[in-house]
């Protein structure tokens, strides 16, 4: 029986994202993990929170994909400020993604989920997309050209690998009584 996993990404709209995201899939699937994504091959009649914390009760870890979604051709971070410390800052050329790829993996967090967080090459780095916020290298990937190669590296064969291990340790947990002493 597959071992469910919640898959988080926003909606592709690139060819190259989508077969990523195809890919990535079917590398779980490979591995023994059926891979749940809300509004994909899960659907729920309630509120996306509820629904998303459902989908999360029933996983056992967490991939998060942060793919590309709004260009920033030019804009100013903190915009206006005007306390100490606090400065004006350019913004040109970078890419920001779904919201939801900060609330999933948070939501994962807090359920003691294993969590493994891809960030597409270019999106800001911001909150839980900056390195080591939730202890696991989080790598930067390119889908640019062939946008499978990342799934072939060293790099991902390593992170997986580790990741793996983490949720096939949480099947374990579940299936054992709670400990009294």
């Amino acid at each position: 029986m597959p071992i469910s996993v919640f898959l988080s990404y926003p909606q592709p709209h690139l060819a190259e994202q989508v077969q990523f995201i195809e890919e990535l899939a079917q590398t779980l699937r490979g591995k023994g993990f059926e891979p749940r994504t809300l509004g994909v091959n899960e659907y729920d009649v309630d509120a996306p929170l509820t629904a998303i914390r459902r989908l999360m009760i029933e996983s056992n870890g967490l991939i998060t994909v942060a793919l590309r979604r709004l260009w920033v051709g030019e804009g100013v971070a903190r915009k206006g400020a005007d306390v100490g410390g606090a400065e004006e800052a350019p913004v040109r050329e970078a890419w920001l993604t779904s919201a939801y790829c900060q609330i999933e993996p948070a939501m994962a967090y807090q359920l003691g989920l294993p969590i493994l967080i891809l960030r597409e090459k270019g999106v800001v780095a911001d909150g839980l997309l900056e390195k080591g916020v939730v202890g696991t290298y989080m790598p930067e990937f390119s889908i640019d050209g062939d946008p499978v190669q990342y799934l072939q590296s060293p790099e991902w064969g390593a992170l997986i690998g580790k990741w793996e291990g983490y949720v096939r340790a949480v099947v374990d947990s579940k299936g054992r009584p709670p400990k009294l002493f």
